[in-house]
């Protein structure tokens, strides 16, 4: 199975266009204004005018009311949501969009249970749970913490960088992962040759498990 990937926290058209050049999956925009890498729905536009076909839009809220969310929907063409806050299953569901639940892996959490109360989700991104922050925070999580089995698709997120990620993938078999700040030069700023090297250490991976 070909490990997906998503390049989150694009900020300017440039990063967009270099992810999908490099053979990114998807792209994610943060409709999060306390966060760096919040972008204004006009940038939004841009970003999603100059990608190619295939490359799917996501859109990462946390906490927002449901009159934001479909604020950002009837102006921006997004394929799916990523919720990030506490959001219940209700907040989640009734947008036309299939959408993603961000879980902190925090000490002590029965995932099931987590996974569980969101029965709609199209899949669960695991990512570092840090008090006060919401992603992006460039730490990685014990990744003995990821299930062999979900029942749903698993997305791997926290720290992931060109240098961890091949094991990290090796390790957890995951459907796709996510990296925003570990292919960035600072804060919402990417680099095309970081998101080459991730991508690149998620294919060598991919291909080392194809051939054993």
């Amino acid at each position: 199975m070909r490990t997906r990937v998503k390049i989150c926290g694009i900020t300017r058209v440039e990063d967009g266009e270099a992810a999908a050049q490099a053979g990114a999956d998807a792209i994610g925009l943060v409709f999060y204004p306390p966060s760096p890498r919040y972008v204004e729905l006009s940038r939004a536009q841009e970003i999603c005018r100059a990608l190619p076909p295939f490359v799917s839009v996501v859109a990462l809220f946390v906490d927002a009311s449901r009159e934001q969310v479909e604020r950002v929907l009837q102006a921006v063409p997004v394929d799916t949501l990523q919720f990030h806050g506490s959001e219940k299953a209700a907040g989640c569901t009734g947008f036309g969009r299939p959408y993603i639940k961000a879980i902190g892996m925090q000490p002590g959490l029965d995932l099931e249970a987590a996974m569980q109360s969101h029965p709609e989700a199209s899949g669960f991104l695991l990512d570092t749970w840090q008090p006060g922050t919401h992603g992006g925070g460039g730490v990685a999580f014990d990744w003995s913490q990821v299930p062999a089995t979900a029942g749903r698709p698993l997305i791997l997120a926290g720290g992931l960088t060109a240098d961890t990620v091949g094991e990290a993938v090796r390790r957890t078999r995951p459907w796709a992962v996510d990296t925003s700040s570990g292919v960035e030069v600072e804060k919402g700023i990417k680099s095309a040759q970081k998101i080459q090297d991730f991508i690149r250490g998620v294919e060598r991976s991919d291909a080392d498990q194809a051939n054993r």
